[in-house]
């Protein structure tokens, strides 16, 4: 397995689902880690990893807000001096069709899922530039490439994540800085909780290998291109869907 050990990651939205994955995996990988969530959950998440040998704290961040990331992001280089790798992974669904979709359900899903990496890498970019070295990685979704009904601001929103990695990853990988992009398929989740069982069994017999994907399969994908292993790879999305090719 790849290892980041001594690193120190940054991952949003870390207290829930694929996020909360993500952390358990690169505490296993040797990482300290700073869960960032606006809930307060993430205090017990981070508690439980540590009971299990992480290396982990929680802070509360409103990744919207470049006051409340930028006071976050000063607390941990005055206590640990670095940052190696920023995992933007928080995000947020408001479905609804187009039609009947109000203004601000679309305006509060690009905020969350698309704003928030210009906030969260204007705040961590310089630092990894002055230390010449970061990796950068973002979440992204298959419903960015294939669509889903219900689903314009979300798709829309994992689309830009998708342009925003290819353009900033022109800029950085001269200073040592790759910036990569993570698109999950149909992962186990408390969302994927509520599909319709009928529905669950047959979206699972269109997958190739024939399961449901873990948080922990994403988080070993993040673990990868986050690696130093990993470091002639930027400006990717790399799709984590067992199979499902989007058109």
């Amino acid at each position: 397995m790849f290892k980041i050990e001594g690193q120190l990651a940054i991952i949003s939205g870390g207290a829930n689902g694929i996020g909360k994955g993500i952390c358990e995996v690169f505490c296993k990988a040797g990482a300290k880690v700073a869960l960032w969530d606006i809930d307060d959950k993430g205090s017990e998440v981070a508690n439980q990893i540590s009971l299990n040998g992480g290396d982990i704290f929680f802070q509360k961040v409103d990744i919207t807000s470049l006051n409340s990331v930028q006071k976050a992001v000063s607390k941990i280089i005055n206590d640990h001096k670095k940052i190696d790798i920023l995992i933007n992974n928080a995000g947020i669904i408001q479905d609804r069709s187009f039609i009947k979709m109000k203004k601000k359900e679309w305006d509060t899903v690009l905020e969350v899922n698309l704003n928030s990496l210009f906030v969260t890498c204007k705040a961590v970019v310089p630092i990894m530039k002055k230390n010449g070295y970061g990796r950068i990685i973002s979440s992204s979704s298959i419903n960015a490439f294939q669509g889903a009904f219900g689903q314009t601001n979300y798709a829309a929103s994992k689309a830009g994540v998708s342009g925003f990695t290819r353009a900033l990853c022109k800029e950085l990988g001269g200073v040592g800085i790759t910036v990569n992009s993570v698109a999950p398929g149909l992962i186990r989740t408390s969302m994927t909780k509520t599909i319709p069982d009928k529905i669950f069994k047959k979206k699972i017999t269109e997958i190739p290998v024939g399961r449901i994907g873990t948080p922990e399969d994403v988080g070993y994908t993040c673990l990868f291109l986050a690696s130093k292993e990993a470091g002639f790879i930027s400006g990717i999305t790399l799709h984590t869907n067992g199979g499902v090719m989007p058109t």
